[in-house]
This record gives structure tokens, sequence and C-alpha cells, in this order.
């Protein structure tokens, strides 16, 4: 066995020196709470967002395979 702890510390040494910045990142709690209707708006919007597009597509299924297959 071609000494493979060695090959293995040959790989791991670009890895091991590399710098990386630290992030700087903080939180805070919110100035003011959420309120059960802001919450409840905020996510009808984002499966709205999901869902209609998705929606779209299914429902225009048939024509896209007719397209596809001409």
């Amino acid at each position: 066995m071609p000494r493979l702890p060695h090959i293995l510390r040959l790989l791991q040494a670009p890895v091991k020196y590399t710098v990386i910045p630290k992030a700087r990142i903080s939180s805070k709690p919110a100035k003011s709470p959420t309120s059960a209707m802001d919450q409840a708006v905020g996510m009808s919007v984002i499966i709205a967002g999901f869902m209609v597009p998705a929606g779209w597509v299914l429902s225009h299924l048939e024509s896209y395979k007719r397209s596809s297959a001409a």
C-alpha cells in the first residue's frame, strides 16, 4: 500500500489553510410583534406565489404535449 495517509494529507492541505472571512451576522428581536393577520397575509402571498404558476403549467400541460410532439 503506497502510503495512503500521506496522499490524503496532501489533498487536504489546500482546504486546511484556506482563510474564510467571518460573516458579520447579528440578529435582534422584532421592534413590534407580527400580528396574526400579518402572518396570514404573508403566508397567503407566499403560497399563491408558488401555487398559481404551478397550477397554470398543469392546466396547460396537454397543449405543451401537443406542441412538443409536432
